[in-house]
């Protein structure tokens, strides 16, 4: 005699620790600053040269 049983297997997913949230930010942050910093350079010195 044969049982078929089902088993029901669950993945838990853990949050993700803290530092590597941080580096996440950190790094998306850096590239809004340089990109705010590129803008402030072509502001300042590309479009008055057009003027």
């Amino acid at each position: 005699m044969k049982k078929d049983v089902d088993v029901e297997e669950r993945h838990v997913e853990k949050k993700q620790d803290s530092s590597r949230v941080a580096s996440t930010f950190i790094k998306y942050f850096a590239y809004i600053i340089i990109f705010f910093g590129f803008l402030w350079f072509l502001v300042q010195y590309v479009f008055p040269m057009f003027q």
